[in-house]
């Protein structure tokens, strides 16, 4: 039988990263594209060289041609510039857009029934400029973001409560960016409610650490931002598809009504399968709920305006 293939766009340290997640897991063949050259080449036949160690069998190839990644079943785009300190995900709006831009019609062209995960920031800002240049549908177009928000915040949860990560349950809505949502009345520990483990100060703490979890791991790198949760939460998603898992995981999502969005990529649930989205979980909000999302939407949306302004 055939096996899937993956290609991941950008060899920096979150596409290297997670070539390397999909090789361990046996996912798929993997097809990494830098256009700088040599990088992606360099990096897959080192992944390559391990597999004897950790015994995975596939293929894996480098290239700064996107000729290898014809026929790809996923692509993960995480080309584009990372933020360093002092720097917002916005103040990489226009760079990346331009990236990402180019990436997408070149995956588009070679791989017409594929389904993009896109990393790039700012995240939902570009999966609305994959989607646009590449005219896929929109269960064809996910913007990863809510699984690793939301794997800051139950780790974040996991620790103040001092239990397993394995027994949190949580998930962040919204953008992907300051104005995230965590949703903490959903949360809970082993089934139990989040509020019956810690007291509210603390929950509010967790929730503001959340929402700086990125730039928390870039002051810290100073010369980089982060790339192992990145990578493997994109790699959860593409697997979720390729296994058609029907896993509901948060994800940015085209909505076209839900939650009283439109036309915009927010951080929502999605049950993820082989075509892709497969569908938008309903969930009950309160006033509180839904007014920090329409202010999270309202700021992708900004996002989104800049760049139809400047197109």
């Amino acid at each position: 039988m055939k096996r899937p293939k993956i290609t991941v766009v950008g060899a920096g340290n979150v596409g290297a990263t997670a070539a390397h997640w999909i090789a361990t897991k046996e996912l798929a063949d993997v097809v990494l594209v830098d256009l700088n050259e040599g990088t992606a080449q360099g990096k897959a036949l080192d992944l390559l060289e391990s597999a004897p160690v950790e015994g995975f069998d596939l293929k894996i190839t480098g290239t700064a041609d996107y000729t290898p990644t014809k026929d790809s079943d996923v692509v993960i785009i995480t080309a584009g510039l990372p933020r360093k300190p002092g720097m917002s995900r916005d103040d990489l709006l226009k760079t990346n857009a331009k990236i990402v831009g180019d990436v997408t019609t070149q995956i588009a062209k070679h791989s017409p029934n594929s389904i993009l995960i896109v990393v790039s920031n700012p995240l939902d800002a570009m999966a609305y400029v994959a989607k646009k240049a590449s005219g896929f549908p929109r269960n064809r177009v996910i913007g990863m973001a809510g699984v690793l928000d939301s794997a800051r915040f139950k780790t974040f949860v996991a620790e103040a409560a001092n239990v397993s990560v394995e027994d949190v349950y949580g998930f962040v809505f919204g953008g992907h960016g300051d104005t995230m949502v965590p949703m903490t009345r959903y949360c809970s520990i082993a089934g139990i409610p989040l509020e019956k483990y810690l007291p509210a100060d603390k929950i509010a703490q967790i929730v503001q650490r959340t929402r700086q979890g990125g730039a928390e791991i870039v002051n810290l790198l100073k010369t980089g931002s982060a790339f192992y949760a990145p990578a493997a939460s994109a790699v959860q998603m593409a697997e979720a598809i390729l296994k058609d898992k029907k896993r509901v995981l948060p994800c940015a999502v085209w909505l076209e009504g839900e939650f009283g969005q439109n036309n915009l990529f927010v951080g929502v649930l999605a049950k993820l399968g082989r075509t892709g989205v497969e569908g938008v979980i309903p969930v009950d909000l309160n006033d509180a709920e839904k007014a920090e999302l329409n202010k999270s939407a309202a700021a992708g949306k900004e996002l989104v305006d800049v760049l139809e302004a400047s197109a």
